[in-house]
């Protein structure tokens, strides 16, 4: 609507329909100063103006960061990544490229997103994952907005954003991994409740017997088949050194020998020394 000047006091400046007018009180009038500082080499001078400008826009970076409060974050960290981001926004803004609210309120939004993604998780997930994560949580929300609504099904999630049900079924496991739980949490409210701890297994021995046998199996069929047999006698059967020896027809010093340079010899080949050790002697 016009708006009749001719009436207006005198003295009192004329607004037109061009004049710019803020968006918010917390938008200063600084384009002299950014005009100014594009033309300055670095220095002691530049680095003052540039601490003017990021003191005149704090405020605007405390603004931005306030929306995301009652996130899991408090809001002193907060400010200072918005803080963060408004430094980067002051030191690549251009001038000539427009005002320098248009830019810098998306670059400081996007710092403190940036910081939730990646530091407020609490398991590291891929950024694809993430996101599908969102746009499931903002889905589910807006299915159940009514009261009575029921909880959607992967299906309807899958319908209303156009995902698959496996890209749906990957954002809903995503919701339970930006908080753990601590080992110590009560998983009964029962006399002898228990706890997130005691439902984990503990580290079975047997694991070290497989890795061991796993390992000595190629050694053991590359001996020799008396050396073969001397051990199978002496660990499965047994047998005394003095009885093998008896068996085979040697002597007790002999059948001590065999069985040192042959368990030496699996020894050296499982702990990764693929050379095979000395031969015994007939």
């Amino acid at each position: 609507m016009l708006t009749d000047m001719s009436t207006s006091r005198p003295g009192t400046p004329e607004r037109t329909a061009s004049a710019p007018r803020r968006q918010h009180d917390d938008a200063p009038d600084t384009a002299a100063r950014f005009s100014r500082l594009a033309q300055l080499e670095d220095g002691p001078e530049r680095d003052a103006l540039r601490d003017e400008l990021v003191e005149a826009w704090l405020p605007m970076a405390h603004r931005i960061a306030g929306r995301f409060r009652d996130r899991g974050e408090s809001v002193e960290d907060l400010r200072q990544v918005a803080a963060l981001g408004l430094v980067k926004a002051i030191d690549r803004y251009d001038p000539s490229r427009g005002a320098f609210e248009s830019y810098a309120v998306p670059t400081i939004t996007g710092e403190v997103k940036r910081h939730f993604r990646d530091r407020m998780w609490a398991l590291r997930v891929p950024r694809r994952v993430q996101e599908l994560r969102n746009k499931v949580r903002l889905a589910r929300r807006e299915l159940t907005q009514n009261p009575g609504s029921p909880e959607p099904t992967v299906s309807d999630l899958a319908r209303h954003t156009g995902l698959t049900e496996d890209e749906v079924n990957t954002g809903l496991e995503a919701l339970d991994s930006f908080s753990t739980l601590s080992l110590d949490a009560e998983l009964s409210t029962d006399d002898d409740g228990y706890s997130l701890a005691d439902t984990l297994g503990g580290p079975d021995p047997s694991y070290d017997t497989v890795v061991d046998r796993e390992s000595a199996k190629e050694g053991l069929r590359r001996l020799p088949e008396r050396e073969r047999a001397i051990l199978y006698m002496r660990f499965f059967e047994d047998m005394t050194q003095s009885r093998i020896a008896d068996q085979l027809g040697i002597s007790q010093m002999h059948v001590s020998r065999l069985i040192s340079r042959s368990c030496a010899r699996v020894r050296a080949e499982a702990m990764g020394n693929n050379r095979p050790g000395p031969r015994a002697a007939a």
